[in-house]
């Protein structure tokens, strides 16, 4: 492949090629996939010095074994660390509340639901929030007030009845 080829021929002449020998290296066809693709993004990246290389497939070949290396690198660094600690907590699936609460939080404006995030769930006052806003705090008042009452019409009655009583205590 010379300076007249395009990226997009070099990729079709070689991508089955890549992906089979991404498979041999890796052992696993998603993780190939995954080491192909990473390789042959670096390669878009360089392709005006790539395409006069005398063997740019040879290259690509190089870069997916020292990927497949640096991944197997950080995987038995990772494993070894669980065999110290334990594999990680199992995370239990949403609850249907939870769930509710995000497809309503995702009807609010922007603004008012980064407001009530980081009030409710980071616990920071509103004189913090008008300050990482830098708008005033009455600004920052009235989104919180208009997205409890916009969650409150939004969300079925039990659980908008458990958010204002939070609000109350």
């Amino acid at each position: 492949m010379r300076d007249s080829a395009s990226f997009d021929e070099f990729y079709r002449g070689t991508a089955r090629r890549m992906l089979h020998y991404g498979y041999a290296v890796a052992g696993n066809h998603t993780e190939a996939q995954d080491l192909v693709q990473e390789a042959y993004a670096r390669a878009w990246r360089r392709w005006a010095v790539l395409s006069t290389h005398p063997a740019p497939e040879a290259w690509m070949r190089l870069v997916v074994t020292r990927l497949a290396a640096d991944r197997w690198r950080r995987l038995r660094g990772l494993r070894a660390a669980m065999s110290r600690t334990g594999p990680p907590e199992a995370v239990r699936p949403p609850t249907e509340d939870t769930v509710l609460l995000v497809g309503a939080l995702r009807r609010l404006p922007v603004a008012q639901r980064q407001a009530l995030a980081l009030h409710y769930l980071f616990d920071l006052p509103v004189e913090e929030i008008a300050r990482e806003a830098q708008v005033p705090t009455g600004t920052v008042k009235s989104w919180l007030s208009r997205g409890r009452t916009r969650l409150a019409e939004l969300l079925p009655g039990p659980i908008a009845d458990e958010m204002e009583a939070d609000d109350v205590a």
